[in-house]
This record gives C-alpha cells, sequence and structure tokens, in this order.
C-alpha cells in the first residue's frame, strides 16, 4: 500500500484549466499502475484517466482531447491536466494506484490504494 495525497482542486469558469497532483508516499510510482476517478453526488465513481508502469494511457470518452494523464517518477508524483473544462466535469477527483490494471477497462487486478480526494467546480 502507499498513501496518496492529492491537491490542485478549485473552482474555474468554463474553458478554464486546472492541474490535479496526486503525491506518493513512496518512491515506487514507476512500477504502479495510476489513475484518476471522479464521483459526484448521486453518481456512481467513474474513471477519468489511466497510465500503466509502461506509459500506456486511457481516457473516459468524455475527456478526450481536454485531460491529460501524466507521471514524474523523480517525484513520485501523478498528474492530471485538465483543459477546457465543462460544467459536468463538476465533481471530487481521487487518485489511486495498484501495482497492476487492464488499461482498455481502466479497472485494478488488486485493491487499490486511494487518496482522499480533491474537489473541481466548473461554474460561471
Amino acid at each position: 500500500q502507499v498513501q496518496l495525497v492529492e491537491s490542485g482542486g478549485g473552482s474555474v469558469q468554463p474553458g478554464g484549466s486546472l492541474r490535479l497532483s496526486c503525491a506518493a508516499s513512496r518512491a515506487i510510482i514507476r512500477w504502479l499502475c495510476m489513475g484518476w476517478f471522479r464521483q459526484s453526488p448521486g453518481k456512481e465513481r467513474e474513471g477519468v484517466a489511466l497510465i500503466d508502469n509502461y506509459g500506456i494511457t486511457n481516457y473516459a470518452d468524455s475527456v478526450k482531447g481536454r485531460l491529460t494523464i501524466s507521471k514524474d517518477n523523480a517525484k513520485n508524483t501523478l498528474y492530471l491536466q485538465m483543459n477546457s473544462l465543462k460544467p459536468e466535469d463538476t465533481a471530487m477527483y481521487y487518485c489511486a494506484a495498484d501495482p497492476s490494471c487492464k488499461i482498455t477497462t481502466m479497472t485494478f487486478a488488486h485493491s487499490p490504494s486511494w487518496g482522499q480526494g480533491t474537489q473541481v467546480t466548473v461554474s460561471s
């Protein structure tokens, strides 16, 4: 297990940008599959973006072309660059990490570690 701490959330207007960060407590993320998930009130948690230990990525259709996931192994940090934000992107965003995942379905093989979440609100 690894402890994860998200930051970077906030309130922006439609069309704005944010960059979320997820700092890991141990220097092991190069070997982990990591992802961003989000949940808004009354809805189920959904996968947003995933990156495996080879650097292969996958995105939910609703965010393709607007959100970019990346890892900085030297800083033990996962990022989510969010551009052209829409009101429907409003949610609590969580990062997660696991030694193994299925990139095509954005699912983890084991019980992943989760962060505490950071709120993103897109509103005019």
